[in-house]
């Protein structure tokens, strides 16, 4: 906020400032130090050679959708005191989920990718254990390990079937070029797999899939971390397998917000919006808007275990004493 307040620099100095000690009590300066060089910062001579080395072999015109390697550090040093950042918003981003699932990559390899796919799963669930009239299983195993999706939520009037997805859009989706979304969206197929073996066995009364009921609608949904914005779209998902239930693919955030309706059941949204074929071929948020919602207890206790929180309640009833 400093950065985005000053035309985009910071100067560590400033920690030492009346203003930063709120700040610095909870985070000591050292320590923003310390990690904004080490994450943070690069120099012009650094991010010349990776921004060559980012460089593709694609029209010039598309450069503005690859990689920006001040995405990685958004600071520069050697142009006066402390740090520019000639890309301010990007400041933000660095420290999102998003940025911290790049920089875990890049550390880690593709263990901090399994690692967070198995977390991310059981957030879902815990998600999902939100909803007052739904009955939340975990996923089967039946027939020589095989493994059902990953959740499923019996309603009194739908069976919803959950896959979990980690995967996050990548360049080619996001340049929007039709083979190149084709081959992006792959990354969702197996998904499509899992729910349609689901419903099926669902419905043929597996042994293993009795204890679910086979006497109502049934509805497929793929959760992934980051939003692909067109999934639901006609002419992405004929590039999908053929399922005899209908899908709908929705980010983290929009099952966050989803699991929160207070004014409708979740299966009543879900199979209103599949009825109609507008609605239906946009994103789930589109049909949340305007929708009455309670509050989400995880994020809360989330929000409530930071220690700036425990701070602001400190300040607050320290100005209702005086």
């Amino acid at each position: 906020m400093a950065a985005l307040r000053n035309e985009g620099r910071f100067d560590p100095a400033w920690l030492s400032q009346p203003q930063m000690e709120q700040i610095c009590s909870i985070i000591p300066a050292r320590t923003i130090r310390e990690i904004t060089e080490r994450h943070f910062v690069t120099d012009l001579t650094a991010f010349k050679a990776e921004n060559d080395n980012r460089r593709s072999s694609r029209d010039s015109h598309l450069r503005r959708f690859e990689y920006n390697p001040l995405r990685g550090r958004p600071f520069l040093s050697g142009f006066g005191a402390g740090y520019l950042a000639p890309s301010s918003h990007l400041i933000i981003p660095k420290g999102s989920p998003l940025g911290l699932y790049y920089m875990g990559i890049a550390h880690f390899k593709n263990d901090f990718a399994r690692e967070l796919g198995d977390l991310f799963e059981q957030y879902v669930g815990r998600q999902l254990g939100q909803l007052a009239d739904g009955k939340v299983y975990p996923e089967i195993i039946y027939r020589d390990e095989r493994r059902s999706v990953d959740w499923i939520v019996v309603f009194d009037d739908l069976v919803l079937l959950v896959e979990v997805k980690s995967t996050r859009p990548t360049e080619s989706l996001r340049l929007g070029v039709l083979d190149r979304t084709s081959a992006a969206l792959r990354q969702i197929k197996h998904a499509y797999k899992q729910l349609g073996t689901t419903a099926a066995l669902i419905a043929g009364r597996d042994p293993s899939f009795r204890h679910l009921p086979a006497d109502r609608p049934v509805h497929g949904l793929v959760v992934t971390m980051e939003p692909f914005h067109t999934a639901n779209a006609p002419f992405q998902k004929e590039m999908q397998p053929d399922t005899d239930i209908p899908v709908t693919v929705c980010s983290a955030t929009e099952l966050e917000h989803l699991v929160t309706l207070s004014d409708m059941s979740v299966s009543q949204l879900l199979r209103q919006r599949q009825e109609d074929p507008l609605a239906s071929a946009y994103s789930l948020n589109s049909v949340l808007v305007g929708k009455n919602h309670g509050r989400n207890a995880i994020l809360d206790a989330g929000w409530d275990s930071y220690p700036w929180k425990r701070h602001a309640e400190r300040a607050s009833q320290a100005a209702v004493d005086q």
